[in-house]
């Protein structure tokens, strides 16, 4: 969108996203590029700041909204709760469209008519959740029985619906469409090419299924953490009028229960709602309150240190190698990569921020209807010695660089040291190695003259 160059997986080519969200870090991109500023760690630090940023706002509208609820020390508790979750560290600073659903989801819950709120405001609630709804579609499913809860209480329903409801989509979703064509080139209305995908025709099970209680039995209790006893406590505490927001959030798990592709992320916009029951937990203790607040605190903290600088940190710090070899190497425009590893893995050319031939393992699902379909990393990992003899028949072909997961290395040896490839640098990557992802990562150049010095 800005730098006119980089790559565009099938969701885009197919029309399943929307640029809405995007629009907001090409407009920081484009600011940095007219002002002569747009170095490479900027546009990495920015986008995540930005995120960071919009995810604070969320969580002060999440204090604001107890306080005026309840009292200062209840929304205290409500927002050490929220602070203190190590799926929140996990995914706040994250450029991911569940991140600003959560981040809208919990804005306007601040302006939803709950009892005892003095901030409600029906155009700017149901704003918001039309603008999540066009972000990330799904946003609506949480809001379906709020949205009803509402509609029930409200005298003047009519009104409700063609002076608000009806006007707001309206203008939300021209808006969206109009950012679309221009990006597009023509007509598009994302968020049903999304629901269509996803619900519809449930082509998501392509990259994973799990059973219908796996939300109930690891994807909830994960996400929520060691914050779990005390959703429960709070749950049995919690006044009447916070009932809908556990209905809320069940009514959430159901739902998304029913389609057979499951992530953690997909449920990150009710967490929130769970930190009030956490809070009234936290709120009642007395002789325990100290020793809860201390294992909460440490528990989290650990958790979230070790998600967010330690596990799986090798895809990004390869990224910065890459970069050095972009941009400290005389001979940078004949260097090429390819990227051997299970598709999406890293981060790719806004990691990068230089044209540099770039290729990984696809992995588009199959919209043809074909049995037996396999895409490409899948038909590489079938046999990848016979794969590269095929792919790279022609040595002119060869890229300079390859990096692999450390698993893959014993497996290709013959092809590396015929192709007199030579390891060059290693990063960790997880101490939880599974599958086709190792522990390390392994950078490969190619040499033209003499042979593999492997180290």
């Amino acid at each position: 969108m800005v730098f006119n160059y980089g790559y565009l997986t099938w969701e885009w080519t197919e029309r399943l996203r929307g640029y809405t969200y995007p629009l907001i870090f090409a407009s920081i991109y484009k600011i940095l590029h007219l002002l002569g500023k747009d170095r490479v760690q900027l546009l990495i630090w920015i986008p995540r700041l930005a995120q960071a940023l919009l995810s604070a706002i969320a969580d002060i509208r999440l204090y604001s909204l107890m306080k005026q609820l309840e009292n200062q020390q209840m929304a205290r508790w409500v927002f050490f709760c929220q602070l203190c979750s190590w799926f929140t560290w996990y995914c706040c600073t994250r450029t991911l469209t569940n991140t600003m659903e959560t981040v809208l989801t919990i804005i306007a819950l601040f302006y939803y008519p709950l009892e005892g709120s003095k901030s409600m405001n029906s155009v700017k609630y149901s704003s918001l959740v039309a603008l999540a709804f066009i972000i990330r579609p799904t946003a609506i499913i949480p809001w379906i029985p709020l949205v009803f809860r509402h509609f029930w209480q409200e005298q003047k329903k009519l009104d409700l619906i063609l002076h608000q409801f009806l006007p707001i989509g309206f203008v939300i979703l021209s808006l969206s469409l109009i950012i679309d064509r221009i990006f597009f080139g023509q007509w598009t209305l994302v968020q049903y090419n999304f629901l269509k995908f996803n619900v519809l025709q449930n082509l998501g099970t392509f990259y994973g299924s799990h059973p219908w209680h796996w939300y109930f039995s690891q994807g909830f209790p994960a996400v929520l953490g060691t914050h779990l006893p005390f959703f429960i406590h709070g749950c049995f505490l919690a006044p009447k009028r916070y009932r809908i927001l556990l209905v809320t959030v069940l009514w959430t798990l159901l739902v998304y229960s029913m389609l057979s592709h499951k992530e953690f992320r997909f449920i990150y916009p009710v967490l929130p709602f769970c930190m009030v029951f956490c809070g009234y937990s936290l709120n009642h203790l007395k002789m325990w309150k100290k020793p809860a607040l201390s294992f909460l605190f440490l528990s989290n903290m650990l958790l979230a240190l070790y998600t967010g600088l330690v596990h799986q940190r090798g895809t990004l710090d390869v990224m910065t190698h890459i970069q050095e070899l972009c941009y400290n190497k005389p001979n940078k425009s004949s260097a090429s990569v390819f990227i051997m590893m299970p598709c999406h893995s890293t981060p790719y050319y806004s990691h990068v921020h230089y044209p540099l031939p770039m290729r990984f393992l696809q992995c588009p699902p199959d919209l043809t209807g074909k049995r037996q379909y396999l895409d490409e990393a899948d038909t590489f990992y079938l046999n990848p010695l016979n794969w590269l003899d095929k792919e790279f028949h022609n040595d002119s072909t060869l890229p300079t660089h390859l990096i692999i997961f450390s698993v893959l290395e014993e497996e290709i040896s013959a092809f590396l040291i015929s192709s007199n490839y030579e390891r060059t640098a290693v990063f960790f990557h997880t101490h939880l190695p599974e599958g086709r992802t190792g522990s390390h990562i392994h950078v490969y150049e190619r040499k033209l003259e003499g042979t593999l010095n492997r180290r």
